[in-house]
């Protein structure tokens, strides 16, 4: 009797854009659901998706992207659909500890950069203003400041840590399942290690699966 292999798949792990190629999101998301079938039917390995965030999510995404009916279809019947058991899950407290405080830098982080480019955008108003500048002009150099502090500001706080339910479900999940994380996100990632859970990347899942079909006894 083979082991059993479990994986739990963020929305990543069927939506990066290093997974298609010269393919299209819905042909990507198709082929990969196939090789998922393959290692389900074949080689007793189950993909689990946390249910209703991470479902809903990539449900959501696939249909923004014009995929028809028959890719939810695939996901229904060869991913397993489960909520994590939030009351149950037990996370190490040092692990809790250690994501407050990096919470609290990254905000401290996103305090320094807001400050900086509203320094930036007073001096570049007031140079508009002495050099007979009108509302319009001031507006404009305004508004790309602004669009440079969302950027910064976003990759500040949220690039490398989680930042959604979504992501924290993935991991509750497979913490519960002791299975491992499948993703293409550096903050899942992150914590994934933290937890001690073998961690995937979402680009290497469908070769990894391929490789286990090959080899199959």
């Amino acid at each position: 009797m083979q082991l059993k292999q479990r994986f739990v798949l963020d929305t990543t792990a069927l939506t990066a854009q290093e997974l298609r190629g010269e393919d299209d999101l819905c042909t990507t998301v198709k082929r990969i659901m196939s090789l998922i079938a393959d290692a389900r039917t074949k080689l007793n390995i189950s993909c689990h998706i946390p249910y209703p965030t991470v479902y809903n999510e990539l449900c959501d995404f696939i249909r923004r992207h014009g995929c028809d009916d028959d890719v939810i279809t695939e996901i229904d019947t060869w991913l397993v659909k489960k909520t994590p058991d939030r009351y149950e899950v037990k996370i190490p407290s040092e692990v809790f500890y250690e994501y407050v405080k990096d919470i609290r830098e990254r905000m401290n982080r996103g305090m320094k950069v807001s400050e900086a480019l509203i320094w930036v955008a007073s001096d570049e108003s007031a140079n508009i203003v002495k050099k007979g500048g009108d509302k319009a002009q001031v507006k404009e150099a305004t508004g790309n400041t602004i669009k440079e502090l969302r950027a910064k500001y976003r990759n500040a706080l949220r690039y490398g840590t989680l930042d959604s339910a979504p992501d924290l479900d993935v991991l509750l999940l497979a913490k519960e399942m002791d299975a491992g994380v499948i993703a293409s996100d550096e903050g899942i990632k992150k914590w994934a290690e933290k937890l001690g859970l073998r961690y995937v990347e979402g680009t290497s899942f469908p070769k990894m699966l391929e490789e286990y079909l090959l080899h199959m006894g």
